[in-house]
Parts: C-alpha cells; structure tokens; sequence
C-alpha cells in the first residue's frame, strides 16, 4: 500500500512537549481525512507516517488539498517504499526516475536508522552510480532538475521526488483559545488565519447593526466561519447587534471620539464573550495607521478598556500583503463582497487619532455602558459551526 510522509519542523524543537504536539497532529490528520482514507497515522521517527488505504490511493488529490491546510505540518510526500537493502533502494530510485523528464539529478538521503551499515554519503553514490549507468543524465549537486529523496527509517525506507508545502505553524488546540473580532473586511479574517496557525483554537464574534443595515455583512462572515472549518474543523461564530448601543454614542459623546469608543466597547463586549469561552485573549485584524482608529495613540486607548490582551498580527503589514494572503488562504472573494458593516454607521468626518484616555473615559461615563453591553449580550446568537 502507498504511504505519505508528513515533516514538521517547529514541532522538532518541543523538546518534553515533543510528544503531545505530535499526537496532536495526528489526531488533527485523522479528524480531516475520511476515516476510509488511511489505514493507520502514525509517528515515526521525527516523522507522521500515513498509510493509504485502495480508496485513499484513488483520493490522493483530495487528500493533498486536505493536508495543506493542517497547522504543524512543515511539508509532505507521497512515497515510494522498498526493504532496507541498497539493491532494492537502486531499483526503486530508478523506478521512479524513469517517470520524470530530467537531465540532471541529486541523491539525497537521510538515514534515522543507524543501523544500517551505509552511511547517507555512502547510499548517494551508491544509488547515484545506479542512475547513471541506466539512464542518460548528469549529477548535479546544486542545481538539479529532479531531487531523488532517500529516507530510511526504522524498518522502512522511503523515496520520493517532489515535497509538497504544508502551512507549517503548530497543531490548532495546542495554543490555547482566542476570540476573533470577525468585520467581514478583508483584514480581520487573515489575523484570524495568523493566529490559528500558532496552534490557537479560535472563536468568533460579528458586531452588525441589523436591522438598520441589510444581512450582508452577516451572511459574509457565516461565509468566512465556513471557510475556516478547514483550518481548525469547527468553532462558534457570535452575532452582536451593536446598533442601539452605537446609537446611545452618538447621541451622547463627541463625534470625533465615537470610533475609539466603538472600538472599546466592542472589546468589552468580546472580553465577555472570551471569558465565557474561557479564552485568553482577543484577535482583530488592525495594523498601524491603516485607518484613524488605528494609530498607535488610539491603539492603546483601545487596549486599556480591556484587561484581555488583544492580538494584533497584522500590526506590521501593509494592505497589499494582507490581500495577498487573504487570497492565499480562501476568504479573500467573500470579504471584498459588497456590505456596509455597523462602524460605517455614524462616522465623523474628522476622527481623532491621537486620543486621550482621560477625555475618552469622561465621554465613555456619558452613557450607560455596562447596562448597554448586558443588553447586547442578551440578544447575540451563537452560530455552530461544523
């Protein structure tokens, strides 16, 4: 039966923790790939082994497109394999070079099965002296057309010609949870994807102003949570009606301080629905200087209405990056949907951007926020996404 050999590489630095990282993997692999699929998952080795079934080998596509969107894995490929002996291993090298179109080539080996009386230098001539008394190519060690990789591993040995990118990162749910302040802009959903990456558990929450404003930021954001399930398989998705508390802001607060306090009181809102989740910290999608509310004076004053940290890994970019990876990663076409989302409502014309936290408070007590927020939470629902 043919297997697949997945890499991780951030995993390998775990040092004690090694082994919950990888068993983690596993059991991310296993709940992404229909169970008729494989016959077993397994590590072995520094590496997570994956043994094709008859109808996983007819799925191969399906499964590569599978594990290119599971976190820890460094990269894959589907393997050859044959007994440990270099007779077998110079015929299946040949084997599977007789199917590329090359001139040049490399042997690389790696050997985790010391016992094995070659040495990795030792199974590259051996295998490479093999290829070129058979077919009409060249060596070449630094820029070869076509890589023939060895791997001998315990019992096995594996070989194989192309290694598929996987997203690398850590295993999702070995990082703790978070919630994410989903806008159903292009921003928010590529933080989401960053953070997912380093092993947290992500939940989300959607402040709209339904129904003074139409569902179509509503629908986009169910779009995104859906696209998420690939990444992390499930997660909850929170629809807060922020309208009538926007509304009490407007009425009752300066127009140029009405974005930071929005922004606080969203995070306020979100820090209860975290602590809910019991979730340690909030994501958006901000970066510095993108929009008023985001410069660094404003960032801060946001920060401090909440005593969760609040993530920001898209601090650093610039807009034309974070669509790159918007579509990258799949969300892209659903957030540049047409919608007019719950901070479009009411904005002023000249926003502050260097605001001050005392002046900001003494806006913030014109108004009832802790009875606005219950409110608010009263009437959110909770999306299931699975």
């Amino acid at each position: 039966m043919p297997y697949i050999i997945c890499h991780y590489h951030e995993i390998g630095l775990k040092g004690k923790n090694r082994k919950f990282f990888e068993e983690k993997l596993i059991e991310n692999i296993k709940k992404t790939l229909d169970k008729d699929y494989f016959s077993f998952v397994k590590r072995i080795s520094g590496r997570i082994l994956i043994k094709l079934t008859e109808r996983g080998k007819k799925r191969e596509k399906e499964i590569f497109n599978a594990l290119k969107n599971i976190f820890g894995i460094a990269n894959f490929a589907s393997v050859e394999s044959c007994q440990p002996k270099i007779t077998l291993m110079q015929k299946k090298a040949f084997e599977l070079l007789s199917k590329e179109n090359f001139k040049t080539f490399r042997v690389t080996t790696q050997r985790s099965e010391k016992e094995f009386p070659l040495t990795s230098q030792e199974i590259n001539e051996r295998v490479g002296e093999f290829i070129l008394k058979k077919l009409k190519v060249r060596l070449d060690l630094s820029c070869p057309e076509v890589i023939i990789y060895i791997e001998v591993v315990e019992k096995y040995v594996f070989l194989y010609t192309e290694k598929i990118q996987g997203p690398g990162g850590l295993p999702v749910s070995t990082g703790g949870k978070a919630v994410a302040l989903l806008s159903g802009g292009i921003d928010s959903p590529v933080a989401a994807y960053f953070i997912m990456k380093r092993g947290v558990k992500i939940d989300f929450i959607h402040f709209h102003a339904y129904p003074f404003t139409k569902k179509a930021s509503i629908n986009k954001v169910e779009k995104i949570a859906e696209i998420f399930k690939k990444y992390q398989f499930n997660s909850r998705l929170y629809l807060a009606p922020f309208a009538d508390l926007q509304k009490e802001i407007f009425l009752k607060t300066p127009a140029k301080l009405r974005m930071i306090l929005y922004r606080r009181a969203m995070a306020k809102i979100a820090e209860d629905i975290a602590n809910k989740e019991k979730a340690s910290a909030l994501v958006t999608g901000e970066s510095v200087g993108q929009v008023a509310s985001q410069t660094l004076e404003n960032i801060k004053v946001i920060d401090e209405s909440v005593a969760l940290p609040i993530f920001r890994p898209l601090i650093g970019f610039d807009k034309q990056e974070i669509i790159k990876k918007a579509e990258e990663i799949g969300t892209f076409k659903v957030s540049i949907l047409p919608h007019r989302d719950c901070c479009s409502r009411f904005l002023p014309k000249h926003p502050e951007t260097r605001a001050i936290l005392e002046k900001v408070k003494e806006a913030e007590n014109k108004i009832s926020l802790s009875i606005l927020i219950k409110k608010v939470l009263a009437k959110t629902q909770i999306k299931k996404v699975y």
